[in-house]
């Protein structure tokens, strides 16, 4: 058995599967994110280690069988986190978050570096791991002093279990401190934000072993012995394991709490300047190009909270599918926004209310406004030479259908909602144990799922023409805020 732990940004997920993909159990435990001051997204990395104990208490409990033949654990981790560990290994503060926007300034000034596009492939977006730690050296020197080793979200809790702190390519490639085409810590990113290279961990391929399960915690968790703890992978780089997006023309649009376009790569071919992220991906000799948009399910949760519906009871006020755009145009830069404008000031707004819009042209306005952005993504991934002739779709938006048509009215391609099941993050970090235990190969893990409903695009010039005007606004709102 193998167990495949998510680390989101509101919670702990555990997924348990055999070596062939089944699943046996299934387990969440929720916490919530600290917002101390606007712009500032931390989270204490101790709540995680709290989550774990739940997830695997409660695993234990319903699939006791199951969880004796367990050998290996894989982890995912929502990405960029500056995890900042003392001398003991303990954190000096609470972990600074991927949409924690504080690092603007830094942000600015290290992607002002040449280097940092040669090398690392990537703009330096202020929520990447190394402006943070410039910002810290900065606003709260006492605490950067006392900084022993950094680390991403989920090689804590990974360290937790085995005790060896270790990372791996996908998500060291957030980070800005990566050469993204060498798989390698770069001396000259490292040197310009001041940090040393011994305060960095070793980076591994996601599928390599770190370890095995401490002896002292599998006992006080009541777990088998010889556990062997596998690097893992970034959120999304492991939802591509656990869709099978690993090759050029394979690729997936989640609807989660931010909204990602993801295209497997079977080769190096960064472009910076389009926002586009070009990562490392989870095993050897892959990479993957992404779009993300910071409010996805956000806006929809965030629309949720001004009316008081739950995000559901909007969805459901819906028609059964979309037969056109709202004339209401929604913006859904609600925490700024990454591609293509990397633009951590820019804030959201409605266009076009009048005294007779209710929430359900506000929901419907809501949804249309992300798959918008989502097309700029698409469109910026598509000037760096990659081609997605079809998507599939996951991520918690990928319940409503209203929203998953629109998504194809707007990108103008065949979007496949898979069969219900498993098929996210978690699943690919499991996946990644099955590689890293057993001798299966990237081609009998990695497959991508069977298909329920396939959404053809409709209407598409309609919404050509709205697209249009979405992207007018942004200018037109960049220059009154």
């Amino acid at each position: 058995m193998f167990l495949g732990l998510d680390l989101g940004t509101s919670g702990l997920r555990g997924l348990l599967i055999d070596e062939n993909g089944n699943t046996f159990g299934d387990a969440q435990a929720a916490y919530d994110v600290s917002q101390p001051k606007a712009g500032h997204c931390e989270q204490d990395p101790l709540v995680w280690i709290a989550a774990a104990k739940q997830v695997f208490g409660a695993l234990l409990l319903n699939c006791p069988n199951e969880m004796s033949k367990l050998r290996g654990i894989g982890i995912a981790g929502h990405m960029h986190g500056a995890v900042c560990l003392d001398a003991s290994g303990l954190p000096v503060r609470p972990c600074i978050l991927w949409n924690d926007t504080c690092a603007a300034l830094e942000a600015d000034m290290l992607d002002g570096i040449p280097a940092f596009h040669e090398i690392s492939g990537n703009i330096v977006f202020p929520g990447f791991t190394a402006p943070k730690l410039v910002w810290m050296r900065k606003h709260e020197p006492e605490l950067f002093a006392a900084i022993d080793k950094i680390c991403l979200p989920k090689d804590y809790l990974a360290f937790w279990l085995a005790g060896v702190l270790k990372t791996e390519m996908s998500d060291a490639a957030g980070s800005s401190w990566l050469n993204v085409g060498a798989r390698c810590w770069s001396d000259d990113l490292i040197d310009a934000t001041r940090i040393l290279r011994e305060q960095l961990p070793e980076v591994l391929e996601g599928c390599d072993v770190t370890g095995q399960v401490r002896d002292d915690l599998a006992n006080e968790l009541g777990l088998p012995r010889n556990i062997a703890v596998v690097a893992g992978a970034a959120d999304n780089a492991a939802a591509a394991c656990g869709i099978g997006a690993m090759a050029d023309g394979q690729g997936f649009v989640s609807l989660g709490t931010s909204g990602v376009i993801l295209a497997g790569k079977d080769s190096y071919a960064p472009n910076p300047s389009s926002a586009v992220h070009t990562f490392c991906h989870a095993v050897p000799n892959h990479w993957y190009q992404m779009g993300v948009i910071l409010s996805a399910t956000g806006s929809l949760n965030w629309l949720s909270d001004v009316t008081g519906q739950t995000p559901a009871s909007l969805s459901a006020g819906l028609p059964k599918k979309p037969q056109g755009p709202t004339t209401l145009r929604f913006l859904p830069y609600l925490s700024g926004e990454r591609t293509p404008h990397n633009d951590a000031e820019i804030r959201g707004a409605f266009i076009g209310l009048s005294s007779s819009t209710d929430h359900v042209d506000m929901t419907q306005a809501v949804m249309e406004g992300v798959a918008f952005a989502l097309r700029d993504s698409f469109e910026a991934l598509r000037k760096t030479g990659t081609k997605l002739d079809r998507l599939t779709v996951i991520g918690g938006g990928a319940k409503s259908p209203f929203w998953v048509q629109t998504l194809a009215n707007v990108l103008n391609r065949p979007i496949d909602l898979p069969v219900k099941g498993d098929f996210g993050a978690a699943l690919g970090a499991a996946r990644l144990a099955v590689l890293g235990v057993t001798d299966a190969t990237i081609k009998d893990v990695m497959h991508p799922p069977a298909i329920e409903t396939v959404f053809y695009p409709e209407n598409h010039l309609e919404y050509e023409d709205a697209y249009l005007k979405y992207q007018h606004s942004y200018e037109v709102i960049k220059n009154i805020q």
